[in-house]
């Protein structure tokens, strides 16, 4: 109970006015049983108990006062740095926060596009897939790469399209030799039905028979490709089959070597899309080398004129140059007669004039005739040499 009265300065007051009541019915009992002097007595010692008591009690109001004052200020305290740490610390998150869903947003875009891409590609793996699926359409898809490859770096005079020979075979394409020389023939057809077989076989059985079938396809391509498109005096003795894949093109060498060489004995050889525009910057090259050679007698004549030009130049500029140093010399003595000009008039400049406009006396004076003397006849001594 005591600790109930102390826990807080307001219920001082009631604690006290109880313990004050208590004494008094204290003091009443002893009142009755005792003598009155000694309940005086005892009065009195209750009264400096209940005052020793009073004060000891106020003295720990107090203190309990000021320590719960502290208590609250601490607690006060402890609050506000809590609630500022916690606003700072939320603040951080915030930004944080911010900051990770800015940064999301970016690669949501990002994962976004390359989705888009993803898709498109696929888009276009699906259309690929369908064109290779129909055996004409891809020999057209075949045809398209390499006649892209052909107009990119020939001039359209220089092959053609589909072109027909002599006996009545239209191979791919025909690319024009200089010097009325035979075509070189293209060939686009690769049999790609056995490839695919091969490639999606899914055991060795069923993989053995695809090679076999892909070879026999080969073989039968690359003998017709020598029957049909190897006409004496109208096409090259040697023929090119187009792959239409760098991957293939691979593989047919790796693993398909006897193919390469009977396609050589045939005089056939296989090239893919790098090979194919190679060889046709080889035969750019040609081209350009027998153009060259048909202008050759233009250059020649244009160099001439071009020499002649430069010697009529060269005896103009000598003649400029005559003139040039004529009119050097004529400066340089134009410069020397200005000098002695300027030191004559120095001269003239320092004479002294005024002992010669004092009169002479009589004795010396004689009379001389005068003769005037004209203003050519004056001495040019005075000039200097000329």
């Amino acid at each position: 109970m005591i600790d109930s009265i102390f826990s807080s300065p307001l219920a001082l007051p009631a604690g006290l006015a109880g313990i004050f009541t208590l004494l008094l019915a204290l003091v009443f009992i002893l009142a009755k049983r005792g003598s009155r002097q000694q309940a005086q007595q005892d009065m009195a010692a209750l009264l400096q108990t209940q005052a020793e008591m009073q004060g000891r009690i106020q003295t720990m109001a107090e203190l309990f006062g000021a320590r719960q004052t502290e208590l609250n200020q601490s607690i006060r305290e402890q609050l506000n740095g809590m609630t500022a740490h916690i606003g700072q610390t939320l603040t951080a998150q915030t930004r944080s926060t911010h900051e990770n869903l800015s940064k999301l947003q970016e690669r949501l875009a990002v994962i976004d596009t390359a989705q888009n891409n993803i898709q498109s590609l696929a888009g276009q793996v699906v259309e690929l897939q369908s064109i290779l699926s129909n055996k004409q359409t891809r020999g057209a898809f075949g045809q398209g790469r390499m006649e892209a490859i052909i107009a990119d770096a020939l001039p359209s005079t220089a092959y053609a399209f589909q072109a027909t020979l002599s006996n009545g075979t239209r191979p791919d394409c025909l690319v024009h030799m200089p010097n009325n020389a035979p075509a070189l023939v293209i060939d686009a057809k690769f049999p790609l039905e056995a490839w695919n077989a091969m490639r999606d076989a899914d055991n060795p059985q069923a993989r053995h028979e695809a090679e076999g079938r892909f070879r026999k396809d080969m073989d039968v391509h690359i003998r017709d490709i020598a029957q049909k498109y190897l006409i004496a005096d109208e096409t090259q003795d040697t023929a090119f089959l187009f792959v239409p894949s760098e991957s293939i093109f691979a593989t047919i060498h790796e693993s398909f070597e006897p193919l390469v060489q009977k396609a050589s004995r045939s005089r056939v050889i296989i090239v893919s899309p790098s090979l194919l525009m190679l060889s046709v910057q080889v035969v750019q090259a040609i081209l350009k080398d027998a153009r060259m050679r048909e202008q050759a007698h233009l250059i020649q004549s244009e160099v001439r004129k071009l020499t002649g030009d430069v010697n009529r130049l060269d005896d103009r500029v000598r003649k400029l140059q005559n003139h040039f140093q004529l009119a050097e010399k004529d400066v340089s003595e134009i410069l020397i007669s200005t000098g002695k000009l300027a030191r004559h008039g120095a001269k003239i400049d320092a004479l002294d004039l005024g002992a010669l406009s004092q009169p002479e006396p009589a004795e010396n004076l004689s009379v001389k005739p005068q003769v005037a003397t004209p203003v050519t006849s004056v001495p040019f001594s005075l000039l200097g040499d000329n």
